[in-house]
């Protein structure tokens, strides 16, 4: 079959890898892709947001299945659009997409349906949420209620911190994101990811991760899209991974199909472990990134009739089989990132650092200029390795960033600590 996967990060890269390996892929195409992307797929240069070109391109490329990567064009309803012609996509509907673009949506969700999160107000007038953050205390967690490219929570560790964040969501400075705001508790525990792949009725559990979010080695620094993960998360026990389904993914599948919007495509749990179990952070509606490049390397099964499944709603005829070597990725970001950087920098060693056993680089934001990989964006490649032990990928992914040559970048040092503390505990 011929498949169109809309995206171009280090997610959409990890997925073309994958879903170009199924025996069942005639042509991948991807809009618009990266300088990596097209050593997997045929990058065409569409505009995702115009559905339109997006259903035009299908008709004239025979496209019976498009992955959709980010989330922006979920929010926007190209899996409506693309259905209502009789073309299958992988993701959710518009609708159901809520549960990622309103954080209030989901709040309210799990209010109603006693679905552990932290405690929790709503607010569209930033007086009254300063007020209300008074008479909580510091520390405290400030989320813009709609999609603001991951940089739409702030967790105050003092009031001043979380009053200067509802001026700035208030202000302006995350759009129509910030107009309404939810005040959450801060939660005590150990952060993890949870993924399931949802056919709108059953859900199936993929492999556990952790994701690095602050910019900074010691998780110092402001908040990012990610800056590293690992798979499986040690936190994610059987027991935690069995609630997390019970109490929280199961629900929510439910109370999504009674509202008349029943969830399809992957649905991305951020979760906090803490003493009284998994209590749900947020909830994401596509694959996590850095953490689909992780779960890629680790699939060992084909993905196509997986995604298949969620859109036809015959996940329950579906199992997945993973390897169980650990994968670690490394992402290298342009310096500056979360701020303001520089584009257009030139990157090489790529090909040496593929020659690492066990070694594979995931594009971000590149592009190609002859003969050159550039940099063009903030986080640039997502480097990746698999190996028996955390520490062992661990080594292997920073011996392949040692040979690449890229002076106008950075990452950090201490991606998979936490799991690399456990595994020497254990010894």
């Amino acid at each position: 079959m011929n498949i169109l996967l809309l995206g171009s990060g280090g997610r959409e890269h990890a997925l073309a890898w994958k879903i170009a390996a199924s025996p069942l892929v005639t042509k991948l195409f991807c809009a618009p892709g990266n300088a990596g992307i097209a050593q997997e797929a045929i990058c065409v240069p569409l505009d995702v947001t115009d559905h339109r070109a997006v259903i035009q391109f299908c008709k004239d490329k025979d496209i019976e299945l498009v992955v959709v990567g980010p989330e922006g064009p979920l929010a926007a309803g190209i899996v409506d659009d693309l259905a209502a012609v009789g073309i299958k996509a992988f993701g959710p509907s518009k609708a159901a997409a809520q549960l990622e673009g309103s954080k209030g949506f989901t709040k309210d969700l799990c209010k109603a349906h006693d679905i552990p999160t932290a405690a929790y107000e709503r607010f569209g007038d930033p007086n009254e949420a300063k007020a209300y953050i008074r008479a909580q205390g510091a520390p405290i967690v400030v989320k813009a209620d709609g999609l603001a490219a991951g940089k739409g929570v702030v967790v105050a560790m003092t009031l001043a911190e979380a009053e200067a964040a509802i001026d700035m969501m208030f202000g302006g400075a995350l759009g129509d994101a910030g107009v309404e705001v939810v005040v959450e508790d801060f939660l005590v525990g150990e952060e993890a990811s949870f993924f399931v792949l949802c056919d709108g009725e059953h859900a199936l559990p993929l492999a556990t991760a952790q994701d690095h979010k602050r910019a900074y080695d010691g998780d110092k620094g402001p908040n990012t899209g990610g800056m590293g993960a690992y798979s499986p998360a040690p936190v994610m026990t059987d027991a935690v991974c069995r609630q997390a389904m019970e109490q929280i993914i199961t629900p929510t599948l439910k109370a999504m199909k009674a509202m008349g919007m029943p969830f399809k495509g992957v649905l991305f749990a951020g979760l906090m472990i803490t003493d009284e179990g998994p209590q749900l952070i947020e909830y994401n509606v596509r694959f996590g990134d850095p953490e689909c490049q992780v779960l890629m390397m680790r699939m060992m099964s084909d993905i196509v009739p997986a995604l298949l499944a969620c859109v036809d709603g015959q996940l329950k005829h579906v199992t997945l089989r993973w390897f169980d070597e650990p994968a670690l990725t490394v992402v290298m970001a342009a310096k500056g990132y979360p701020g303001a950087y520089e584009k257009g920098t030139r990157i090489a060693g790529l090909d040496r650092a593929e020659k690492i056993p066990g070694v594979q680089i995931f594009h971000a934001g590149t592009m190609a200029s002859g003969d050159w990989i550039l940099a063009n964006g903030g986080r640039v490649l997502a480097v990746t390795a698999s190996a028996k032990t955390v520490a062992e990928a661990q080594r292997r992914a920073y011996e392949a960033i040692g040979v690449i040559n890229w002076p106008e970048g950075f990452c950090r040092r201490d991606i998979g600590w936490q799991a690399v503390a456990r595994e020497r505990r254990k010894k």
